[in-house]
């Protein structure tokens, strides 16, 4: 990973620059988790761009929003800075369109994948009010469970013998770290399942266990969905995780092994 251009020093592109695209393949991640060719889920990975702009045809600049959604099931993600990158190289190029300006986009993230990428670019002139909503289910932060963890604790995950239940539980208490810049990385996150109870003292004392982890925003929810998998053993799971807004851009990953992709929620990270 030492040439994407997270962590590094860079020059913004003053003009369209598709080659500042930079593509991690999942498998680097994946392979740690026991993880081969036939996933235990699927899902998305849910970016929305809050700052972008382009031209007008007549030269009159143009600004909107873009929500990107790339497929669990795709080669690669794609980085970060060098999507931000990509973006702002958009500024000062003309189109005829949205349609157009989403076409380009679509074609160059989805080379970037290795599968085709959904994009929907919505113009500001276009736009409605984005509630700012909750998650759904219960929220376990008020739990006392003591000291946090110093390294991620899947072992502390459990289940309490009895009855198949059907719940969503969730937290705004995950935080991990870039595995590039050590920087940081706030979320909530959502867990829905059914099968014997999951232990919530345990499952937030693991959720917060994540807080001096380094990973990526994809490799920590695929890494949740796996140890879950493995220790409480729920017939359904869902694991969908909404983080903060950086660079005016914030990245959702949502991992299911029986339901489709989740709306794209807004919360008050957002």
């Amino acid at each position: 990973m030492d040439k994407i251009p997270l962590g590094n020093p860079v020059e913004y592109p003053a003009e369209y620059a598709p080659d500042v695209l930079c593509a991690i393949p999942r498998a680097e991640s994946r392979s740690a988790l026991g993880l081969a060719d036939e996933l235990p889920f699927h899902g998305e990975d849910i970016w929305n761009a809050w700052e972008l702009t382009w031209l007008a045809a007549t030269g009159t600049p143009v600004v909107g929003t873009a929500t990107i959604r790339v497929n669990a099931a795709s080669l690669n993600l794609i980085e970060s800075k060098s999507l931000k990158l990509y973006l702002n190289s958009l500024a000062m190029t003309r189109y005829a369109s949205a349609d157009e300006l989403t076409t380009t986009i679509v074609n160059d993230l989805s080379r970037t994948a290795g599968l085709d990428v959904d994009v929907g670019v919505t113009p500001a002139c276009d736009s409605t009010a984005a509630t700012i909503v909750q998650l759904p289910g219960e929220c376990i932060d008020t739990l006392e469970i003591g000291d946090v963890p110093k390294t991620v604790e899947a072992t502390v995950l459990a289940t309490n013998a009895g009855p198949e239940v059907t719940e969503e539980l969730y937290s705004h208490l995950l935080r991990s770290n870039c595995p590039v810049t050590n920087q940081p990385d706030s979320g909530s996150v959502m867990i829905r399942y059914r099968g014997e109870q999951i232990d919530r003292k345990a499952l937030l004392t693991y959720i917060v266990s994540y807080r001096q982890h380094n990973e990526f925003h994809e490799g920590c929810v695929e890494r949740i969905f796996v140890d879950i998998r493995k220790y409480c053993a729920p017939s359904e799971l869902t694991v969908y995780a909404r983080y903060n807004r950086r660079g005016g851009l914030d990245i959702h990953s949502f991992r299911s092994d029986f339901e489709d992709p989740s709306e794209n929620l807004r919360l008050w990270r957002q």
